[in-house]
């Protein structure tokens, strides 16, 4: 297994999604539900992941589409905490969002178990 910052890596990171078994990735998104919302996705191309209005949002879906087209596996999971508009500039989670970080982190290790990944 093995964990990236996939922030603002765009097309960089296409060589390691096509190396995955598996890809689970977790970002912010502006939906409209309230701050710290979590949801479980199983998109399967840009269409499919919910508005998130943020520096890397094109660069995502792009990346993700040209994933599929190459023959990228068929389960990508998406796990995304809503966040409120407009956000302040800053490197720091808001309250809802970092009050969720562990229930983040624990959903994806439910997931990893659930499809039996190991861990290293």
């Amino acid at each position: 297994m093995e964990c990236l910052d996939g922030g603002t890596g765009s097309f960089q990171l296409l060589g390691p999604l096509q190396q995955a078994e598996r890809v689970i990735l977790i970002d912010a998104t502006a939906d409209g539900e309230p701050p710290g919302t979590l949801k479980r996705l199983r998109p399967r191309f840009s269409k499919d992941y919910p508005p998130t209005l943020t520096a890397h949002d094109i660069g995502l879906k792009d990346l993700l589409d040209a994933f599929y087209l190459l023959g990228g596996p068929p389960e990508v999971t998406l796990f995304t905490v809503s966040i409120s508009l407009p956000q302040p500039m800053s490197t720091e989670l808001s309250d809802a969002v970092a009050s969720r970080v562990g229930d983040i982190a624990r959903r994806v290790r439910e997931e990893i178990s659930a499809t039996g990944a190991h861990s290293e």
